[in-house]
């Protein structure tokens, strides 16, 4: 894409997420994610209704008259998006990509930080760092993580998230929220996500396109290696009216697929299901309704 092209597709993820995040997601991320404490705000006259346990009882004494101490929510978080860019995050059956899924949901979990003043920063990664952007505040900042989530060329293609979550736990010395966008076609990152997910909180988003599941029954399809079982850049032909081979592609996708859901359990995680091919926004909103209930228990 040329600058104008980026500027554009900026622009309608601005408006689009913006939207989103003012009439229905913002309060879902605040009611979630909370502050590290309460700090000390003021001393006011005491008025009828307040807790008794709150009075200061040194100022009361002086005025001759009862004062309550009031504290207020520290709010202010750190949050990190960790977005896979590796080649197979390009891949998507239908309008969408895997990689412009992700996109749109990170430019709404930033918009979300900025409206409750949060810091947000932003890691790109492939089987290595590619693009680290510190946490920061303010919408120029939060409009530059989404230029690059929308333009940023990779330099390598493969992935490696253990990698990408050794750096986060290298360079966040601070608790904080980490969203983790990726298809998790990756080799082992059990041992980094367990750790990660004790220092931080820790949201994995699996996003998928249907087609890496069951492929679609007819003449032959000229595909990558990532039918054998991973992204790569072997290219052969795959013969999908054969019913032995499409039973073979849906056992091995469930293999997968189960492996990667013993991986979030050990690690003590949840994560958000996203299929790239329908509406992305209500699963995360659905999931962050479901951990508001629990957190209320």
């Amino acid at each position: 894409m040329n600058t104008a092209e980026i500027l554009k597709k900026v622009r309608q993820i601005e408006i689009k997420t913006g939207r989103l995040v003012s009439e229905t997601f913002a309060g879902e991320y605040q009611s979630v994610f909370k502050g590290r404490g309460m700090e000390f705000a003021e001393v006011r006259e005491y008025v009828p209704g307040d807790d008794i346990r709150s009075i200061d009882w040194n100022v009361t004494a002086r005025s001759s008259k009862p004062f309550v101490k009031r504290y207020i929510e520290e709010r202010e978080l750190t949050l990190l998006i960790i977005c896979d860019i590796s080649a197979s995050q390009t891949f998507g059956s239908s309008d969408r990509a895997k990689n412009e899924a992700a996109a749109e949901l990170a430019a709404m979990f930033a918009f979300s930080a900025m409206k409750n003043n949060d810091k947000t920063g932003l890691l790109l990664f492939t089987d290595r760092a590619e693009l680290y952007i510190p946490p920061r505040k303010g919408k120029n900042h939060i409009l530059r993580i989404i230029r690059e989530l929308v333009a940023y060329a990779p330099a390598n293609k493969g992935t490696d998230i253990a990698k990408a979550l050794s750096m986060v736990n290298k360079i966040m010395k601070r608790k904080g929220i980490v969203f983790l966008l990726s298809d998790f076609h990756a080799p082992d990152f059990s041992r980094e996500l367990r750790l990660t997910a004790q220092r931080h909180d820790l949201i994995p988003v699996v996003l998928s396109d249907p087609i890496e599941r069951s492929l679609p029954c007819c003449n032959t399809l000229l595909a990558s290696n990532w039918l054998e079982g991973g992204p790569g850049t072997q290219v052969g032909v795959a013969d999908l009216s054969s019913h032995a081979f499409l039973s073979a592609y849906r056992k091995h996708a469930e293999m997968e697929r189960k492996g990667l859901e013993r991986t979030m359990l050990s690690a003590g995680v949840q994560w958000i299901d996203v299929n790239v091919e329908s509406d992305i926004y209500t699963p995360v909103v659905k999931f962050f309704r479901q951990r508001q209930k629990r957190i209320r228990m």
